[in-house]
């Protein structure tokens, strides 16, 4: 089981590996691998057979999933990876940045 730091939508940076530094935006978590798939990060070759969908064939750019322990919730302000913390604001449970203190935006919840 995974914390929830780290959820679809979220801005972060890589701790660690090739992609050191970089950031990008989450598109998919799965906690039970406790991994997710970040735009643009950790980018591999797949070989894609020719087939009517793809005629051309040939290799293609996929971005791999990558384990939620190399990745923190990237802080704007502070300019760096943060630690997150919850707390409860106005009755509900929310996500605070520890560098800079501000709250981290939750999403739109009813697309």
């Amino acid at each position: 089981m995974s914390i929830a730091r780290i959820r679809k939508g979220d801005v972060v940076i890589v701790t660690r590996g090739n992609d050191v530094g970089r950031t990008g935006t989450v598109k998919s978590v799965n906690p039970k691998d406790g991994t997710a798939v970040v735009e643009g990060l950790n980018k591999r070759k797949k070989a894609v057979r020719r087939t009517e969908r793809t005629p051309q064939g040939g290799f293609v750019d996929i971005e791999a999933p990558i384990r939620l322990s190399k990745l923190m919730p990237f802080d704007a302000d502070a300019k760096k990876g943060s630690r997150v913390a919850t707390v409860v604001k106005d009755g509900k449970k929310v996500r605070q940045l520890k560098a800079s203190g501000k709250t981290m935006s939750e999403g739109k919840k009813d697309s």
